[in-house]
């Protein structure tokens, strides 16, 4: 291992001596040996234990008031009640702690797919592999856009690197030969090859770039969690409150008040609610990545199912991106044989770049003889300037070639009026057109046209259309011009009215009335982005080069396509390992249908705990009897519970409009719907009001359970129950937790006392009926009279 303090003063052939390789780089075999010396070229990253994630989950805000519940119930003197809670607790927090670990492993496998790859020289051919196969030896290629994956020397080239988050620079820095780059640093511009020295925990600062962020960010359903909690335990203080009064004014005993409290307390706690929440991620997460979307951040879930309007590029996302050359367009006394041999020397293999491929390849099939060919300097393509430079020698001769397109070169050189009115009609036909300059003693201008073809791929009008249908506006960016992008767009089914970055922000207040911007720098995307937020929109936005990075981590879903920049994936909140819209479509869908498991998951919610505790105090109140007791309660939340958190595998189906988190319409339809079944508990209450009191809180336990199971069953559809049946796992949940009450009610269970089977087939019959014939019709009623109100559950 070469010392860290000699890297900057070894030269490179000292370097190439010490780690005993060359500019041709290692064979395959070599590579293999060192990987097995040197270890990967990464360093482990530090995970919280199971301990301290249990740790976490035990001290939440939940458990903090199942806590003050279980001390109440010491205080009355119900000892066992207090076990139970406890119980409780260790459950909630052993599942909740169980589901994040298992998340978080779903992440991990997600890491392994969306690590950086690296371009690196084995047996004299360029391969693309992970960075963390990498060894001191390698000969790597860096260009724009791309993380440093390991200590290295320039061998050639010249590259703009920001070592910002690696040294603190807030300016990038020059590189070029000799010049050592840093592991984790980011190519701003230009590129090089350079040799890699150290790697793994022996680099400088002793790490590798991770695409995947170890923060945490808040979502916004969890301060829609922290809403249902607060609105949940406001409705019980003030329950509590009034019955207080009640005892007080009825001078009851406060050990009745105490335990009464504990009853309401137990049945508003949303226990479930985060198990529930952390599974639906996880299961999120896997089912999109068998889709081809690796998720980055889980922000982008709750993104997609929200997403009001895509922002997405053109050429290879509604094109297949598979540029061929369909004519070549000469000047002056410029032959076809000169215009592909200039362009192909403003061209690099090592770049990957579709124009540039279907540059070389064609240039490979005309085998064009030319005597000596030698680049002197190559520039590569420049998003702010828009073009590509080379420095060559040709036949002895010394020219500089400027590659790029129609309007750049047209700044630059002046241009025949007759051409340059063929290349723009050519352009207006749809073709992508490059102009190729050369500027030497005997010439200087632009000496032809290359024109080329990428069609629109075959699925795109299909899928523009679906986006459409789900309320989704789509807006495409791109850098051509107008006439090309219209032509585009309308083949595309998006629309055909196009507009500049310019027009966009001078109506900032008033919604997109355009289908396409045009000639759209990578530097305008920020502030496009931004000003769709501005008009309210929630943006998604497609994304490739090291460019638009600001854009996509400015985007509420970032989505870096599949032959994105390493910069662009880490700035992205979602990864598409494939081309096209389809992905994305498929991301809408899966989290449209999460938001509604979680949204179904509060609005039940909402309704039991006010069916529950308003109809135990008023039961009290009118009735003057304790219907129910602690522990009957604690048995209703724990049966109901298992089932809620299989709730995240429902076969939900999934809204055609955009998503909203609205919990106001949710409290009012809860209210509203809770109030129905409500009135329908005491119209039950007549039938089991002879039976001793113990019996009769067994009853109203076994009403009040099946009533809740019933309730999930109807409430998961917003039209008619059955339009839809519930996943496997959620209908095992149910009927099993049907017999297991059933049970309980037939022979009894610590202190519930059994009630005749005949009652508990009464009461099953009676939850069914009223919750999913009344309820059903009642559900869909108060829906379409919350619609009408401009009321959104």
């Amino acid at each position: 291992m070469i010392n860290k303090d000699d890297i900057e003063k070894l030269s490179i052939d000292d370097l190439f001596n010490r780690l005993a390789t060359n500019e041709k780089g290692l064979s395959r075999e070599e590579a293999e040996k060192r990987l097995k010396q040197y270890g990967y070229n990464s360093v482990e990253e530090k995970k919280d234990s199971f301990l301290k994630i249990l740790k976490n989950h035990l001290f939440n805000v939940i458990n903090l008031i199942l806590l003050i519940a279980a001390l109440l119930s010491i205080l009355v003197n119900q000892i066992f009640n207090a076990y139970i809670i406890v119980a409780l607790i260790i459950f909630n927090s052993l599942m909740g702690s169980f589901q994040e670990n298992t998340a978080r492993k779903a992440i991990d496998e997600l890491k392994k797919q969306i690590r950086v790859r690296c371009k690196v020289l084995r047996d004299s051919q360029w391969i693309v592999v992970d960075s963390s196969e990498i060894v001191p030896g390698d000969i790597i290629r860096v260009r724009v856009g791309d993380f440093v994956p390991a200590d290295s020397k320039i061998i050639d080239g010249f590259v703009e690197v920001d070592q910002s988050q690696i040294t603190g620079e807030s300016l990038t820095v020059n590189k070029s030969k000799n010049d050592l780059l840093f592991s984790g640093s980011i190519i701003r511009k230009g590129e090089a090859n350079a040799l890699v020295i150290l790697t793994g925990k022996n680099t400088f600062y002793g790490k590798t770039i991770e695409l995947i962020s170890n923060t945490k960010p808040r979502l916004r359903i969890e301060k829609v969690v922290e809403k249902v909690i607060f609105d949940l335990f406001a409705v019980v203080l003030i329950l509590v409150l009034i019955t207080g009064l009640y005892f007080y004014f009825r001078g009851l005993d406060i050990e009745s008040y105490l335990i009464l409290s504990i009853v309401l307390i137990v049945a508003a706690v949303p226990v479930a609610l985060p198990p529930m929440f952390s599974i639906s991620l996880a299961l999120g997460s896997k089912e999109l990545s068998k889709k081809g979307v690796l998720v980055r951040k889980l922000e982008a879930i709750e993104g997609a199912a929200t997403m009001t309007l895509l922002a997405t590029d053109k050429t290879g996302t509604l094109t297949k991106n598979s540029m061929k050359i369909v004519d070549l367009i000469t000047i002056g006394d410029c032959s076809k044989e000169d215009l592909i041999l200039y362009a192909r020397l403003a061209s690099n293999d090592a770049d990957n770049d579709p124009i540039d491929n279907a540059i070389i390849s064609y240039y490979n099939e005309m085998h064009i003889n030319v005597d000596s060919v030698k680049i002197e300097r190559f520039l590569p393509f420049d998003p702010s300037t828009r073009r590509t430079e080379a420095f060559a020698s040709v036949n002895n001769r010394e020219i500089h070639i400027i590659k790029g397109s129609v309007d750049t070169l047209a700044n630059i050189f002046q241009i025949d009026k007759e051409a340059l009115s063929n290349a723009q009609r050519l352009a207006l036909s749809g073709y992508k057109i490059i102009a190729v300059a050369i500027d030497d003693r005997s010439m200087r201008g632009i000496c032809g046209f290359i024109v080329l073809s990428d069609p629109l791929r075959d699925d795109t009008p299909y899928l523009i259309k679906e986006l459409k249908e789900n309320g989704i506006k789509v807006v495409m960016l791109t850098g051509d011009i107008k006439e090309v992008a219209s032509r585009v767009a309308q083949e595309a089914g998006i629309g055909s009215k196009i507009i500049l970055p310019n027009e966009l922000y001078r109506t900032a207040d008033l919604p997109i009335d355009a289908d396409g911007i045009a000639q759209v720098y990578p530097e305008d995307k920020y502030n496009i982005v931004r000003s769709f937020q501005q008009k309210g929109y929630v943006t998604g936005m497609t994304g490739d080069g090291v460019n638009d990075a600001p854009a996509l981590n400015q985007a509420d879903v970032g989505i870096a396509v599949s032959n994105a920049t390493d910069v662009a994936k880490s700035a992205a909140s979602v990864i598409l390992t494939s081309e096209g819209l389809k992905d994305i479509v498929s991301m809408i869908s899966i989290g449209r249908a999460i938001y509604e498991r979680v949204n179904i998951w509060i609005r039940s919610k909402i309704i039991r705990t006010f069916q529950n505790v308003i109809f135990i105090v008023l039961a009290l109140i009118l009735l003057s009897k304790e219907i129910i007791t602690a522990f009957d309660m604690l048995l209703i939340l724990f049966l109901y519970d298992f089932i809620s958190i299989v709730l995240s595998t429902d076969n939900v189906r999934a809204s055609s409009k955009p998503a909203t988190w609205n919990i106001n319409g949710s409290v009012i339809f809860g209210l509203l719907l809770g109030g129905v079944m409500i009135v329908e508990a005491f119209a039950v209450y007549p039938l089991f009001s002879s039976l001793p009191i113990a019996e009769l809180q067994t009853a109203i336990m076994l009403y009040l359970l099946y009533s809740n199971i019933f309730n999930l069953l109807n409430i998961r559809e917003r039209g008619n129950f059955w339009v839809s049946r519930p996943s496997r796992a959620l209908s095992i949940a149910m009927i099993a937790d049907m017999i297991i009450i059933f049970l309980i009610g037939a022979f009894g269970f610590l202190y519930v006392k059994s009630i005749p089977v005949i009652y508990i087939i009464e009461i099953l019959i009676l939850a069914g009926l009223l919750n999913l014939v009344v309820n059903n019709f009642a559900k869909i009623y108060i829906i379409k009279l919350l619609d009408k109100l401009g009321i959104r559950v």
